[in-house]
């Protein structure tokens, strides 16, 4: 991330090399906007952190909120007392918000208000890889979707434009490859925050009772009108170069790059209309370009939406020209992520032509050079608190529980030798999991949830556990940050997005408010105090809570750096008989074999101490450097 100096800068005409999501949060800067708010998510989290660090003195207001459908309410408020505001998250956390901003789009906005939705093809970081231009579609939001870094900055501050000439919240959509893409951004001229707002009362058109729902419902509609007559003008569709009138090429996005690197690689003669505003889609501009050419290509990633649309529009007014995407026949993957390969195979298949690489000759040299190469599944990091838990877990259980887990660093509970968990749907969703599961099934069941994601989305579920006297356990894996996603904070750290501390609230606080009964604290890294605990909650006839608490190890790390801390790492001694126990009752990544022997990275080792608690021989030696 680059200094916040440079993004505060007021420098009209600099070019600067950003991320994604950096320019958005110039763009932000740039269109004015006077609150953000967001809850962290791969591939969004670089916005608000960005924003988080600049908010001050920048004169806006940031804030990490408790999860994106608060994030969208409290932006809602500021925008219809006339404030601009922005609200960022990843794609699956417009699945939270989408009760709020359905209903937001009957409302409307006074101030402008803009949602970033950051698409994940491929599932880089998520659980699932949606695609969200839909919401656009379901909603009746307009939708714009940057191709690169310099249109992400200035489609944040159209969206702003766009969203106050309609009244509406405008979504702006990007994905992994736009969020993580650095490139040259040309910087325009910083645009003074205002954060003071006036809510004007109107029944009518706030308060989406069923009587002014229905009319506020037909108002949209007309807006969806106005906007049609937008998109058929912005600069962000347009036709961005001709060829011979056979072949048109139809796209938006990142696979927009990937269209125009294979149509150079393969010397394709062909147009390309490249559509920026996605929702509504210019249809008079779409006819036109479809009546200009015999056979048209629809290059998306994944799906078929623009593909869709397009097809409905020939029918009306192109019917004999042809058209390729993926949903006939499959000229492109329906899921991942695109790449100038996988678009080059579609478009060689489709127009006879042959790429210019032997693709197989290059796949056959990697296999052969991959034999040789390690393998490297995702781990836990060495130190890291979340493996004293799973441990603990594991010891307490004999490994015969059931384990429904959540979205975070602890999902990595799955690997080898840890093994805890079985089932993870999505935020918040392990605890009620493990009552269903608890109920049916008469087993101990264990929900693992973080410390972020408890306060995000697990007290209705830990409510109903209560409400309805389910026996589960909910080990709250807490490590003081939301680590994942970039170390934000949360309400269980008390520090603001504003870079200020505000009220911390305890998670074992919350429980007991919910009604728990048996509500511990241990620490993971004290396994025997903390697997007599786990074994009591267990036992407990009703819903019980455990506490892990442990910063995280690179927290730990950090701070011991700065305040010049030797971190010693942990020794082998000749006790050691090489067992192997610590390896397969932990997988930390400081321990190896080597030639049948135990070593220590000693570069990796963060001198936590876990191993040497769970050797059976005391042959590891570990200094308490705190």
């Amino acid at each position: 991330m680059p200094n916040s100096r440079l993004i505060l800068q007021d420098a009209p005409g600099k070019r600067v090399l950003l991320l994604g999501n950096e320019a958005i949060a110039r763009g932000i800067l740039e269109a004015g906007i006077g609150v953000m708010t967001t809850y962290p998510g791969t591939p969004a989290s670089e916005i608000g952190d960005t924003v988080s660090k600049i908010a001050a003195e920048a004169g806006l207001y940031m804030e990490y909120s408790t999860n994106e459908i608060v994030a969208v309410e409290v932006a809602a408020g500021a925008a219809n007392s006339g404030v601009r505001a922005l609200t960022a998250m990843k794609h699956v956390g417009l699945n939270v918000a989408a009760d709020a901003v359905m209903t937001l789009a009957y409302v409307g906005v006074k101030g402008g208000y803009v949602i970033v939705t950051a698409d994940d093809p491929e599932c880089y970081s998520s659980q699932n890889e949606q695609d969200n231009r839909y919401y656009a579609l379901l909603s009746g939001l307009p939708c714009l979707e940057p191709s690169n870094a310099q249109e992400a900055k200035e489609m944040t501050i159209s969206a702003v434009e766009i969203s106050e000439k309609l009244e509406l919240p405008v979504l702006l959509r990007t994905t992994t490859r736009i969020s993580h893409t650095r490139g040259p951004v040309t910087y325009g001229r910083l645009v003074k925050p205002n954060l003071k707002g006036e809510f004007v009362k109107d029944v009518k058109r706030m308060v989406m009772v069923p009587a002014n729902a229905r009319p506020m419902h037909v108002k949209l509609l007309e807006k969806m009108e106005k906007a049609k007559e937008i998109t058929e003008k912005t600069p962000y569709n347009a036709i961005i170069r001709k060829g011979n009138g056979e072949y048109g090429i139809i796209s938006s996005s990142s696979a927009y790059n990937y269209a125009v690197e294979a149509a150079n690689l393969l010397e394709l003669d062909a147009s390309i209309l490249k559509l920026g505003m996605t929702h509504p889609l210019p249809e008079k501009m779409i006819a036109e370009f479809l009546n200009n050419h015999k056979k048209v290509i629809v290059v998306e990633e994944l799906e078929p939406y623009l593909e869709t649309h397009v097809k409905a529009i020939a029918k009306d007014y192109a019917p004999n020209v042809e058209i390729y995407g993926k949903t006939k026949e499959k000229y492109f993957p329906r899921k991942g992520e695109l790449s100038t390969r996988l678009v080059a195979m579609g478009l060689a298949k489709i127009t006879g032509k042959k790429p210019p690489i032997d693709f197989e000759k290059i796949d056959a040299a990697y296999a052969e050079i991959a034999k040789t190469l390690p393998s490297r599944p995702p781990i836990l990091c060495p130190g890291c608190p979340h493996t004293a838990s799973f441990y603990v877990i594991g010891r307490a259980t004999g490994k015969k529980a059931i384990y429904t887990t959540d979205i975070g660093c602890y999902a990595l509970g799955i690997m080898p030798p840890l093994n805890i968990g079985d089932i993870l749907i999505c935020m918040g969703a392990s605890i009620a999991t493990a009552q269903g599961i608890s109920k049916t099934t008469g087993k101990d069941t264990i929900a693992v949830i973080g410390d972020s994601t408890f306060f995000h989305a697990a007290i209705p579920g830990l409510i109903n556990a209560v409400y309805n006297n389910h026996k589960v356990v909910l080990a709250v894996l807490d490590n003081l940050t939301t680590a994942m996603t970039g170390h934000q904070p949360h309400p269980g750290t008390g520090k603001t997005g504003m870079q200020a501390m505000g009220n911390r609230v305890l998670v074992e606080k919350v429980a007991e408010g919910c009604g728990v009964k048996y509500v511990k604290v241990v620490n993971p890294f004290k396994t025997k105090e903390a697997e007599t605990v786990l074994k009591e909650a267990l036992q407990h006839p009703g819903p019980a809570v455990i506490v892990f608490r442990a910063p995280c190890a690179l927290m730990t790390v950090r701070d011991k750096r700065r305040k010049g801390i030797e971190i010693k790492a942990c020794k082998i001694t000749d006790q050691c008989t090489d067992c192997m126990a610590c390896i397969n009752l932990l997988g930390c990544p400081a321990l190896t074999v080597d030639e049948g022997k135990v070593r220590i990275n000693e570069a990796l080792c963060v001198g936590c101490g876990l191993c040497a608690s769970v050797c059976p021989y005391n042959a590891i030696a570990c200094s308490k450097t705190d």
